[in-house]
């Protein structure tokens, strides 16, 4: 391919990915390789540099751009690598404009190399139609929302991706229909801060009326699925969905960050350890085959052991069965960032024992799972997922259909059928 893509992060990030490719191939360049960076963490960072060295020595003569999030928070620590042709900007890499600026750049022989320009001062979001994904996978994203308007204590991403911002929802539900009848079999609506979808558009409608209308009007979208929320934003149309309409994935990813009272409010995080139960709790109701992810943070600036240990308990109370676990590490220029850290070796240790928690409730929910029928959507061959999420070993199913298969089996880290 004339631009290569090398993306990190986030789902929105593989969306955009696609919004990239066409932009930059559309401006003529060639021979040029986009890195799309994260900044959530500073692991996140240090792997897109590492990535930078590794794919110049592999292509000396290829340009390399970076983008994203890290790029729009750390632009002159990446212009000062010698490896790195471009720094763009978070906003400015979804337009044309810029990548004919770039290509101008590099026929030139431009020594500047940061086109930044100041992510705050974006306040409207331009739908982007796509026909598909060049990865032509049967599962794709589909951008509803940008930006955040919270600051958490632990947060870079609010600086490098602006406040928030939605997609008007004819746009979305065009996106969608259009990815649909192009043989996507299941659409995953996502954002940086997804419940908060709405709240800058006529009418303020929220993510569940959006959801109602995918559901609504694209009768021919075999699975829609929501990426992470904030349980505390979820509103009554959305839980109605989840209640009502089986296409609507019985799967729900929470950005709960701790389990003890005290780290949340010194994370400034919106919720309570009740109200997670409650949530919980209120969905299962709803949907009793649901199953629940989250994302929790292992040794927060002054997180105890007792404190801990509350995060621990959650994992079980909450009923949760996917565990994505972060390593707390100080983001510069973030409050947490000056507040009393805890050592290292115990935030290790702390990330371990989460894990290893996850990796139970995951096996739990495996060998549950066995003898029930299950709708899979067929990934690849040999590999497929659940409405649920669960990761599926099967053979001889084509590519992109969704399957009703009977579970016979797990090896304790995916299901047999």
């Amino acid at each position: 391919m004339a631009v290569e893509i090398v993306t990190f992060g986030c789902r929105l990030n593989a969306f955009e990915a696609e919004v990239m490719r066409r932009e930059a191939e559309g401006a003529g360049l060639n021979d040029t390789i986009v890195i799309n960076s994260c900044a959530v963490t500073n692991e996140a960072v240090a792997q897109a540099r590492q990535s930078i060295r590794k794919l110049k020595r592999e292509r000396p003569g290829a340009r390399i751009v970076v983008t994203g999030c890290a790029a729009q928070t750390q632009a002159a620590m990446f212009a000062d690598m010698a490896e790195v042709d471009r720094v763009v900007g978070n906003d400015d890499k979804m337009r044309r404009e810029a990548w004919r600026e770039t290509r101008d750049a590099f026929d030139l022989g431009a020594s500047e190399k940061i086109a930044v320009s100041d992510i705050m001062a974006v306040k409207e979001m331009a739908p982007h139609l796509i026909d598909g994904f060049a990865s032509g996978l049967p599962r794709v994203f589909v951008q509803v929302q940008n930006g955040c308007d919270h600051r958490c204590t632990f947060c870079i991403i609010p600086y490098g991706r602006g406040n928030s911002r939605s997609v008007p929802m004819g746009a979305v539900v065009e996106q969608v229909r259009n990815l649909a009848q192009r043989g996507h079999a299941e659409i995953v609506l996502t954002g940086v801060d997804l419940t908060s979808y709405g709240t800058d558009l006529p009418g303020a409608p929220k993510l569940g009326l959006l959801t109602k209308q995918i559901l609504r009007h694209v009768p021919e979208l075999q699975r829609l699925r929501i990426s992470s929320i904030d349980s505390i934003e979820a509103d009554n149309d959305l839980l109605d969905a989840i209640s009502d309409d089986a296409r609507l994935m019985p799967h729900l990813h929470l950005s709960l960050q701790s389990g003890d009272d005290m780290i949340l409010k010194r994370m400034k995080r919106r919720h309570s350890r009740q109200d997670a139960l409650r949530f919980c709790e209120q969905v299962r109701r709803l949907r009793p085959d649901v199953v629940f992810g989250a994302d929790i943070i292992a040794g927060f600036p002054t997180e105890t052991a007792e404190m801990f240990s509350r995060s621990l308990d959650l994992v079980e109370e909450c009923g949760l069965t996917f565990l994505h676990v972060f390593p707390y590490s100080p983001r510069p220029g973030t409050p947490a960032a000056r507040m009393p850290q805890v050592a290292g070796g115990a935030i290790k240790e702390r990330a371990r024992r989460l894990r290893a928690a996850g990796e139970t409730a995951l096996r739990k929910r495996l060998q549950a799972e066995i003898g029930a029928t299950r709708g899979v959507l067929i990934e690849s061959e040999g590999q497929g997922r659940t409405e649920h999420y669960l990761p599926v070993a099967i053979a001889g199913e084509r590519v992109g259909s969704v399957v009703p298969l009977r579970i016979a089996g797990s090896d304790g880290e995916r299901l047999i059928a």
